[in-house]
């Protein structure tokens, strides 16, 4: 009932009620160079981990928030900007911030939740199936030096 809940009444309420909706997105990269991946209980496919900024929160405290939440991660170190896109297929004026994070530290073990099923870090160039067309235009942006877009 949550999954749906979320999918089919939340969604489109947010859509309706917020004019713009902004959210971010960590490329959480391990010693090994690997990267974090999660899938989450409502969507398809393997995701960076994040979520949306709230109200009164900096796109710094989100990512903070957002990698405690779904991935037990506390940063460490300042994380650097890959970059802001527009992610107009999901809504017309949504907007993903995407940071590299090379500093942190994983505070707990990995938790199954209503949100996250599961949570695992792949090599950029071995992503498992599934594995979402943004998350993967991001990657080679990141390590591949594939010129940046400006779309999700």
């Amino acid at each position: 009932m949550d999954k749906l809940l979320l999918k089919y009444i939340l969604r489109p309420y947010w859509r309706l009620t917020r004019s713009h909706t902004l959210g971010v997105q960590a490329i959480v990269v391990d010693e090994a160079g690997r990267v974090l991946l999660v899938r989450h209980t409502y969507v398809r496919g393997w995701h960076l981990p994040g979520g949306g900024v709230e109200r009164g929160e900096s796109v710094h405290d989100a990512l903070v928030r957002e990698l405690r939440e779904e991935a037990q991660i506390e940063l460490q170190g300042k994380p650097s900007l890959l970059g802001v896109f527009a992610n107009f297929a999901r809504a017309p004026r949504d907007h993903i911030v995407v940071f590299i994070v090379r500093q942190w530290d994983k505070i707990g073990a990995p938790v199954r939740s209503l949100e996250i099923l599961e949570q695992k870090f792949f090599h950029p160039s071995s992503l498992p199936p599934g594995t979402i067309r943004g998350v993967e235009a991001r990657l080679k942006e990141a390590f591949e030096g594939k010129p940046l877009s400006d779309q999700w």
